[in-house]
């Protein structure tokens, strides 16, 4: 499928054609390959991803970076959005609220985040998200308020 032929598949559609794809895997420069993120489940208005950490992941005190919470929450949040916008219209984080709970560490534990919309307006949505360890502990939640693109 072409660059072009994405343009046309709604947001639900182009998540669930990445999560096809597989990004730590396609030869598709992304976020998602760098951190080796995968796509588990994608529903209207729901995404769930994971990644394993690895000592790449440390910050000064050998555990793993809140950088990497953060991203992986921006984007499972973000797709959820994503997913309940028709084809043309995109999104862009305006806001991004993390509460770390936990460390987590870098010897290749699964995370595991999943991010749920709250609302979805006009020109605003906003939506929720949650990592938890391979154990089920909660490492950190957070919500995010986007800003919708391309609606007249």
């Amino acid at each position: 499928m072409s660059t072009t032929d994405l343009t046309a598949l709604s947001g639900l559609e182009l998540m669930r054609w990445i999560q096809s794809v597989r990004p730590t895997e396609a030869d598709i420069p992304s976020i998602g390959r760098l951190l080796g993120m995968r796509f588990d489940e994608v529903e209207h208005g729901r995404i769930v991803m994971s990644l394993d950490t690895r000592p790449d992941f440390a910050n000064p005190l050998g555990t793993v970076h809140g950088g990497i919470g953060a991203t992986l929450l921006d984007s499972v949040m973000g797709c959820a959005v994503h997913t309940t916008l028709p084809a043309g219209v995109a999104y862009t984080t305006l806001e991004l609220k993390v509460n770390y709970i936990r460390a987590a560490h870098t010897g290749g534990q699964k995370l595991v985040a999943e991010g749920n919309v709250i609302h979805v307006g006009r020109r605003t949505a906003t939506a929720e998200g949650k990592v938890v360890d391979d154990q089920g502990k909660l490492i950190a939640h957070a919500t995010t308020t986007c800003l919708i693109l391309g609606r007249d």
